[in-house]
């Protein structure tokens, strides 16, 4: 069965078979202070989740706000590169995400911005109670991708950061939501008026009927 913790160097909760949202970003793409204030924030939300019932309820919704926080300082970021602008860099990273799906995990929806991405996505089944770890489906979209893009930028290096930052969503409601959310970034950064225009995005062709790609719930 899959752990509803793990660890690198930020914990994650991943309970079997959520819908998954995912943010993950270039190296480089955030002030080094601003991630370990986003780290031990997110620390101690989880250590409430674990341990004090009480403040759970509140402490989950904290942690679903400390995602979009997350995701306004890689919007408003002045520092570190933005690689994802290149044509062939975006393209890459979403046939990379496609060429998952339905292998290691059901491809909910994603958007590709400038220096980060955005994935929603469930876990399959390996087999009886034992799921695709999180993990392991970033390594195999990330370490693909870091390689293929440095060849077309012509430089070394690391080109992803280990870590990604994960909300699971806790009904259907929300991953409507999320989805709604992920589709509407490119909007809110003020790149296109409408988000059927950016052409780094995707939502399953199911959710359209309930989210459309102008990101309106139905």
């Amino acid at each position: 069965m899959m752990k509803q913790f793990y660890y690198r160097h930020l914990p994650h909760i991943q309970p079997p078979g959520s819908t998954i949202f995912v943010t993950f970003r270039l190296a480089g793409s955030l002030p080094k202070e601003e991630v370990v204030r986003l780290k031990e924030e997110k620390k101690m939300l989880l250590k409430i989740i674990r341990n004090n019932p009480d403040r759970a309820r509140i402490a989950k919704k904290e942690l679903k706000r400390l995602h979009f926080k997350y995701d306004r300082f890689l919007h408003d970021s002045t520092v570190g590169p933005h690689h994802l602008k290149i044509g062939k860099i975006a393209e890459l990273v979403c046939d990379s995400m496609k060429f998952w799906d339905q292998k290691r995990y059901d491809l909910l929806a994603y958007c590709v911005m400038s220096n980060h991405v955005h994935k929603v996505m469930v876990p399959l089944l390996i087999k009886e109670d034992e799921y695709y770890p999180l993990a392991d489906i970033m390594h195999g979209v990330k370490s693909y991708t870091a390689g293929e893009a440095n060849k077309i930028l012509g430089r070394n290096g690391q080109f992803w950061t280990h870590e990604s930052f994960d909300h699971y969503c806790r009904s259907e409601g929300e991953e409507l939501e999320v989805i709604k959310y992920v589709l509407n970034n490119p909007v809110k950064a003020g790149l296109v008026s409408d988000a059927r225009q950016w052409k780094w995005s995707y939502v399953k062709r199911e959710l359209k009927d309930l989210i459309d790609m102008s990101g309106n719930q139905a």
